[in-house]
């Protein structure tokens, strides 16, 4: 009877498909005012229209509403157009509270602050609690003489002019340049500070920082020297609910984690899947979720709400509490829960549809889906419209609507199969160990359903975000899941028990801690498979949106002949196939040359893709900026669609151009790793050396001593110049004149890359190749001009110079210009502080193209 009954439920819902868009407006009608609102978000970003015209043709329309209100009939005509009226209405709307919540009030923090930094004195609510950046992911952080830094954000009250203090609004990021040990949030502060704007990323792929802070309206930075430029105001009345909800997040974190050791591998996983912070997960663990696809299980959303509301509402059922007055509960147990766990999308999305699920207990009503996920949307888009355009919002709501939309479907296909393969033969005994692996094989179809019902709702956006694509998501889920669940369910458990049975929540603290440990182990060898994910790289939105276009016709395009569906859409996925397989070709099988030198401030990372397939990586490290390998080379190695890199050049021990190389060998794959004979002869000053040799070993790699000419099959020819094995000098060579020069040749075009010689190694290279013509340069030790040799850059003729520099050398390097082109010629001078990461392209006709970040072309044949 069950599959008869279902066999009926298909049928109905696939005759109320032919009426589809009538059964939307008559069970879901906040669909379209969600689509309106996310519609004029979209149209304001992007034309940025003025306020007046979005509030007349509000005021149109909502007089046209009027009228079909007072001359309502229940045609079905009437209710079409009462849909689209209020679709246009909210598509008004979204735009004039995107403009509002972007429009600076009076004394914003931002009408302070000009387009260069400059010195203030800021008094303020400190609103999170300080953060030390310890960098404990980046293993050179031991090199860095100077302590850990601290952050965290600011509420301004008044700000000192020339005039005296002046009231003050908005939020700064504030960043110290020492441990804050003494400062909570909920402080009111009085500090010394320079105040900056955040800049756009410099590198493609980069974490857009300035974005991301934008979308939450915090568009100005602060830099404190020390923690003495901070002084604690205590005649200001202090932030009650701040330290309401500080006490809050330290009892619940006091709950969890309390009784397990400190060092244990669980306790960053254990705070992330139960109450949303992920800072204190190891990069190791991190990564392997992600590229296992799995990411979503430490983002706290609808599966650990429904988990925590479950307990409670068993606790509640347990004790006697009718319906009505577990929902009461529930919802303050909710409220109390969201003061402790970060505001993120997923979170407040879940929170939204279960605070509706207990309103339906009081109002007797049995609430629709699809209506309450778009009252979130609606809910979560008024408070702040910018989070339509962050990846996590989109991921929460496409994943849920997913499931919601294709999750029946394709269970009732799959359970079809399942029963073809257990009722082949129709008899009135049944074995029963075949009814009790249907049983576990129907639950799993579910499971797999549902999993895979989200992974086609978000597989577009993790593809135009991430640039990956993760197929066997699904499968893993099933994996993973009951031990999840199980965390879960204990976490949660235990951190009540905690306040009522302590003993219990000890005992409970080792369960969970050894199930964590044995999930970590378990998604870390899911990714050593390297089956998990498939990079494509940057992809053009078009494909995603014709990708999201092809899974609604297939879920909801209804023909008489189903042979015309079938064609139409296997056409749609090959041509899906096809697009992406070329994207990736032309990615890792190349014609041309494509030499990018990356923006690590002080230091260097240039990226060579040679003619073929192999990538060539000539140093990375920065004196500056941390942490580089993890945050711009291997983002940027994802946004080109590879992780491989065949070969890794390292110039001489200097830390600006090696500290980012051990992050590189863990996030890409990495086939040798080359240095000059200085580099293993040398007496080893700092022990740079040493620990490079001993990070790449973790990771299985061993540096080897460099040939003259390194052959890597590709037509593209790369020879070093220098150090020179011929010549022994009798004088003691500094570490920057023992650095390599690498010479790199393709279709008659030459490239020079220097990294740190001066002036005796470039006096060498003139005596030494006096016929040495060259088309770009990348300017020795970083545009120093204190350590380049007079003539030395007119002796090379090249046509492009290219510096990779901190904002003091570019002052400095453009201050002198080189003495080498005009103001006429300017444009052929590239920066790296200036201009972002800078991109040579070379044809195999010879044609140089060079674009940079701040989107600068210069062609050249």
């Amino acid at each position: 009877m069950d599959d008869i009954r279902r066999k009926l439920a298909q049928i109905d819902k696939q005759l109320a498909g032919i009426n589809l868009h009538e059964k939307i407006i008559s069970t879901s009608p906040l669909l379209f005012v969600a689509a309106g609102l996310i519609a004029g978000i979209i149209i304001q970003d992007r034309f940025d229209l003025p306020i007046p015209v979005w509030l007349i043709l509000l005021v149109l329309l909502a007089a046209i509403v009027v009228i079909f209100f007072v001359l309502r009939q229940s045609s079905t005509y009437c209710r079409f157009v009462l849909a689209y009226l209020a679709l246009l209405c909210f598509v008004c709307l979204g735009a004039v509270r995107l403009t509002n919540y972007h429009q600076p009030k009076p004394g914003d923090i931002r009408n302070f602050v000009t387009e260069e930094r400059q010195l203030a004195t800021v008094r303020g609510l400190i609103v999170t609690e300080p953060h030390i950046n310890s960098y404990k992911d980046w293993k050179f952080a031991r090199f860095v003489h100077s302590d850990p830094s601290s952050s965290f954000y600011l509420t301004v009250d008044e700000v000192e002019t020339i005039h005296g203090w002046k009231k003050g609004t908005g939020t700064v990021r504030v960043l110290v340049d020492e441990p804050v040990l003494d400062l909570r949030a909920g402080d009111y502060i009085r500090m010394y500070c320079w105040l900056d704007r955040f800049k756009p990323p410099t590198n493609p792929g980069q974490f857009d920082t300035a974005n991301y802070l934008a979308g939450r309206n915090v568009f100005i930075g602060a830099s404190v020297k020390s923690r003495d430029a901070i002084e604690l105001q205590t005649n200001h009345p202090v932030g009650i609910f701040s330290r309401f909800k500080t006490k809050l997040r330290l009892a619940a974190s006091k709950a969890l984690l309390s009784d397990l050791q400190q060092e244990s591998a669980g306790r960053g996983l254990l705070q992330a899947l139960l109450l949303g912070y992920r800072r204190d997960i190891d990069s190791k663990t991190y990564r392997a979720f992600r590229e296992t696809g799995l990411l979503h299980f430490i983002s706290l959303s609808g599966l650990h709400l429904g988990i925590l509301i479950g307990i409670i509402w068993w606790f509640c059922k347990t004790a006697g509490l009718m319906k009505p007055a577990r929902a009461i509960v529930c919802m303050i147990a909710l409220t109390v829960f969201l003061l402790i766990v970060p505001a993120r999308a997923p979170t407040l999305r879940a929170a939204v549809i279960v605070y509706i699920f207990c309103l339906s207990f009081f109002f007797r009503r049995h609430p629709n889906s699809i209506n309450t996920l778009s009252l979130a949307a609606v809910i979560l888009l008024l408070a702040r419209p910018t989070q339509l355009f962050e990846a996590g919002w989109q991921l929460s709501f496409a994943t849920v609507l997913g499931i919601l939309l294709f999750t029946d479907k394709i269970s009732t296909f799959l359970q079809d199969n399942v029963d073809k393969l257990f009722w082949r033969q129709k008899s009135q005994q049944v074995d029963s160990s075949k009814r009790t692996a249907k049983r576990i094989i129907d639950k799993v179809v579910i499971l797999f359903s549902v999993g895979f019902a989200a992974w086609l709702g978000g597989a577009g956006i993790l593809l135009y975000h991430f640039y990956t694509i993760t197929p066997l998501t699904s499968i893993w889920t099933i994996m993973v899941f009951p031990l999840v669940g199980a965390i879960l369910t204990l976490g949660f458990f235990k951190m009540i028990m905690f306040f009522i049975l302590p003993t219990l929540s000890f005992v409970l603290g080792y369960i969970i801690a050894f199930l964590s440990g044995i999930l970590i182990w378990i998604v870390q060898r899911i990714a050593d498979l390297d089956i998990s994910q498939i990079l494509i790289g940057r992809v053009p939105l078009v494909l995603i949106l014709f990708y999201y276009g092809i899974i609604l016709f297939a879920g909801f395009a209804y023909f008489r002949r189903p042979l015309i569906k079938k064609v139409v859409l296997a056409t749609a996925i090959l041509g899906i196939i096809l697009s992406l397989g070329m994207i990736k070709r032309h990615r890792t099988h190349r014609d041309n040359l494509i030499l990018t030198c990356l923006d690590v401030s002080h230091g260097q990372a240039i990226l060579v893709q040679l003619p073929g397939r192999a990538n060539i990586l000539f140093d990375a490290g920065s004196m500056y900026k941390r942490d580089i390998g993890r945050r711009i080379v291997a983002p940027f190695m994802d946004y080109c669609g590879t992780n491989r890199i065949d070969a890794i050049l390292i110039s001489h021990n200097d830390i600006d151009h090696i500290n980012g190389i051990p992050e590189i060998a863990q996030y890409c794959k990495v086939g040798r790793v080359f240095a000059n004979d200085d580099f293993f002869d040398k007496a080893d000053r700092w022990g740079t050396a040493t620990f490079l040799c001993e990070c790449l070993n973790e990771t299985g790699h061993k540096i080897e001593r460099l040939d003259k000419n390194l052959n890597l099959s590709s037509k593209a020819n790369i020879t070093i110049l220098w150090p020179c094995e011929k010549i022994i000098y009798d004088i003691q060579l500094s570490d920057n004149d023992k650095s390599l020069v690498s010479l790199i040749e393709f279709a008659g075009k030459k490239i020079l890359l220097c990294s740190d010689i001066e002036k005796f190694t470039q006096n060498e290279l003139m005596r030494l190749y006096p016929e040495l013509k060259v088309d770009i340069v990348v300017v020795p030790h970083h545009g120093s001009a204190s350590t380049l040799q007079d003539g030395f850059l007119e002796y090379l003729d090249a046509n492009f110079l290219i510096c990779s520099c901190s904002r003091g050398q570019y002052r400095g390097a453009n201050n002198i210009s080189l003495n080498l082109f005009d103001d006429s010629e300017a444009a052929k001078m590239f920066y790296t502080y200036r201009d972002g990461a800078i991109t040579i392209f070379i044809d195999k006709q010879g044609g140089i193209n060079i674009t940079t970040n701040s989107k600068r072309k210069v062609r050249s044949f």
